[in-house]
């Protein structure tokens, strides 16, 4: 279990699973420069050459809040066009248990974007439907994400269908906007082109900062390659150029939580030739 703290901010890292693919499945052309880069290793880069990415929720606690940031897969999901996050059988929730919470001490679930792998815990399966797994929790939704994934079906699967509406028919939905403060100490910074409207989570506290990345950056590789885009982007021109202001912006000490950083899944950024180096810590 990994935790950070930032001011009165505690941060923890839950495990859903790792995977270790080759880098052409979601970042093509990153497996020519990998080995320019030693710092990649061991966290990042098995010694195959595969991309280790990690699928994992963000635990937030704020001023008496508990924020659970992108709630990984899910089980029992259908996912025809990602068999990786197939009908899972994962320990998610066990592991949420080991890391000292439970379901219903969630007050807020906030997801990044509203692909496959960060809403497919918005709800588990009881009874044949599709319930909401925090019962006491509000739900974050952008309503640019909303707008755009209710009406463009996932090639993955019935993502919307089985994690997102059932939370709606519910009323347990709060649709808002980038400048939504979740508590003072925690906002969000619109990182568009992964998706619409994906957003990354800002985190500030007793004069100390940190940013959970969500997909605008899959792998640290990015920070040394800015031009590296993920071929599950939205729109790589617009990825490519949020990752070049948003680096430029981040590499000034505050910490930074990878989204799908395996290994050591926070550290600095620091400017390097023509991008940035990842220093984990």
């Amino acid at each position: 279990m990994a935790t950070w703290n930032i001011g009165n901010v505690k941060i923890t890292k839950v495990l859903e699973m790792e995977k270790h693919w080759p880098f052409s499945a979601l970042l093509p052309g990153a497996d020519e420069v990998i080995d320019d880069y030693e710092w990649l290793r061991p966290d990042f880069v098995t010694e195959e050459g595969r991309m280790k990415l990690s699928i994992h929720a963000l635990v937030v606690e704020s001023e008496g809040l508990t924020i659970i940031v992108d709630t990984c897969c899910g089980n029992n999901k259908q996912r025809p066009g990602a068999t990786p996050f197939d009908n899972l059988q994962t320990d998610f929730i066990g592991e949420l248990g080991r890391c000292g919470y439970k379901p219903e001490d969630v007050d807020v679930v906030i997801s990044t974007h509203l692909h496959v792998d960060h809403v497919g815990w918005n709800t588990m399966l009881v009874d044949d439907s599709w319930v909401p797994t925090f019962p006491s929790a509000d739900y974050l939704f952008l309503k640019t994400e909303l707008e755009h994934w209710s009406s463009e079906p996932q090639h993955y699967g019935p993502v919307f269908e089985d994690s997102v509406q059932p939370i709606l028919d519910a009323e347990m939905a709060t649709i808002i906007d980038t400048d939504y403060e979740i508590t003072t100490e925690i906002g969000l910074e619109l990182t568009a082109g992964h998706t619409p409207g994906h957003v990354s989570v800002t985190i500030n506290s007793e004069n100390e900062s940190a940013l959970i990345t969500g997909d605008m950056t899959h792998h640290p590789v990015q920070f040394a390659k800015p031009d590296l885009a993920s071929s599950a982007d939205w729109r790589q021109d617009i990825s490519t150029a949020t990752r070049y202001e948003a680096y430029r912006r981040w590499s000034d000490g505050r910490l930074v939580i990878g989204t799908h950083f395996a290994g050591r899944t926070a550290g600095t950024l620091i400017a390097e030739g023509n991008g940035w180096r990842f220093e984990a810590v």
